[in-house]
């Protein structure tokens, strides 16, 4: 007997079951309640999920759809779903005219060539014949920025889900692959992608305290262990390749006039085409004049000068970005305390497209004298590990000015900036948490912090310390606890 005929054999023995007495025939009417019930809420738990991952607008497709229900409730711009079961089909086709729905097998599935922003396996690949050969197939549909969803069930639930079926309050399933976490990494790997997150979501299949188990508890150890499905978010992995993408330098300055000759000395050539980009933030020193004098004196460099309007490191960083014309996009603070050299390992990284996004890490190398406050020093230890567990990737330092990410990606993030709303003066959480949302691949530069040799730090250790605080309380109502 085929898969195909396997399937349909499941289906219909659960929906034609019958009773040889009408207390049986009564008692088979309310499994079938209680299974659509439990199931239900099943999926409308991972609809939840997915919706917090995918963007509205995005073209997506689906391996596995069955009636399609998940894929035409994210709101995407162009779905298409596939599956092998033709009646599954015909249900999807007639709920939502408006997609695109295909009878197809996920190992041998052929489409015109065409690439999607999002590729879904939704509790696919527990049920597989061959699990590389179906990651294999969606390559062609990949392109350097789609990102890969896949949930697949813990093999903890083995136990409860058999007493469930038996009882039929769940539905019966094929033989079922014991895919781990580092299973599922693994084959990734082989078929050239990368995990960009992984997640344990869903502590309770059933609406019984199910807000807090499947919003809280299931983001903390030990209750996460127990969770019953399992998410990673993967992306192709991009080939290094010779190409320099030109590059735009976004330096906010304010009272920072001491070190402008310096900082223009010392930018390295990172490409053959470089722009400059000041942004002078209100100062009460002479630095706008200083700016202006020594860009007279090196009429070879393209440098710009910008005066801002608004208040804080984010604006001044916002419109910097604006005025922009290369393809990659770096923030260097006018403080020199990260060496402008430095530089060249952050467009080394984004360049050969190894991350989509890269941080500097103040906090590996030791310091030097005055560089940074102990109780600072502290705060900023203490938000590492804040930030790393609520955007799920490792941020060891959030306030480290240096970032680097392309023009398009920046796009991407300012697109999608209303998700979290205009909230943040420094700039640095308002790139991070769009990052994470798009679930960018970040990785993170270990950079020597040095002491200023002139004028002050910017940053207010108590104040701000107390708006961190408030930021990691807005993160996990709108990244984590959802």
């Amino acid at each position: 007997m085929s898969i195909n005929d396997t399937y349909n054999s499941l289906n219909n023995d659960l929906k034609f079951l019958s009773y040889s007495n009408k207390r049986k025939d009564i008692q088979a009417i309310n499994s079938k309640n209680y299974l659509n019930f439990f199931s239900n809420f099943y999926h409308s738990s991972l609809l939840k999920l997915y919706k917090k991952i995918v963007t509205p607008g995005s073209t997506i497709l689906e391996i596995g759809c069955g009636q399609g229900d998940l894929l035409m409730n994210l709101g995407g711009s162009y779905s298409v779903g596939i599956d092998f079961c033709p009646h599954k089909i015909k249900l999807a086709k007639h709920q939502h005219p408006k997609g695109y729905f295909f009878v197809m097998d996920a190992h041998t599935f052929i489409f015109p060539d065409e690439k999607f922003d999002y590729i879904i396996l939704s509790d696919l690949l527990n049920d597989v014949w061959d699990v590389q050969k179906v990651l294999e197939q969606i390559d062609p549909y990949c392109s350097k920025d789609t990102r890969i969803i896949l949930n697949i069930y813990s093999h903890l639930w083995n136990i409860p889900l058999t007493i469930a079926r038996v009882l039929h309050l769940a539905k019966p399933q094929l033989s079922q692959n014991w895919l781990t976490y580092s299973d599922l990494s693994n084959i990734l790997r082989i078929c050239n992608y990368e995990v960009i997150t992984h997640r344990r979501e869903i502590l309770s299949p059933v609406p019984v305290f199910s807000s807090i188990f499947n919003r809280f508890l299931v983001r903390v150890f030990p209750f996460n262990q127990f969770a019953l499905t399992n998410f990673f978010i993967a992306r192709k992995l991009v080939r290094p390749t010779d190409i320099q993408p030109s590059v735009s330098i976004i330096i906010p300055a304010r009272n920072e006039s001491g070190h402008i000759r310096e900082i223009l000395d010392r930018i390295p050539d990172l490409s053959a085409e470089i722009e400059i980009i000041f942004v002078e933030g209100n100062s009460t020193d002479n630095t706008y004049e200083t700016i202006q004098n020594e860009i007279k004196r090196r009429p070879g460099k393209n440098c710009k000068l910008l005066k801002q309007h608004g208040n804080g490191k984010g604006d001044a960083v916002r419109l910097g970005f604006e005025s922009a014309s290369n393809e990659i996009l770096m923030i260097l603070d006018a403080d020199m305390t990260v060496p402008p050299e430095d530089l060249s390992k952050f467009y080394k990284l984004i360049a050969s497209g190894q991350a989509e996004f890269v941080n500097g890490v103040r906090l590996i190398y030791p310091m030097e004298d005055q560089a940074m406050r102990f109780l600072n020093l502290v705060g900023n230890k203490f938000f590492s590990i804040a930030f790393s567990w609520l955007l799920e990737q490792p941020i060891r330092d959030t306030l480290c000015g240096t970032k680097v990410l392309s023009k398009s990606n920046y796009l991407r993030i300012s697109a999608n900036r209303s998700y979290f709303g205009d909230f943040d003066p420094f700039g640095d959480f308002d790139l991070l948490f769009g990052a994470a949302r798009l679930q960018f691949k970040i990785l993170e530069i270990p950079i020597r912090y040095r002491a200023r040799t002139y004028g002050e730090t910017n940053i207010s250790r108590w104040s701000h310390g107390w708006l961190l605080l408030r930021m990691v309380l807005f993160a996990s109502g709108k990244i984590k606890f959802i």
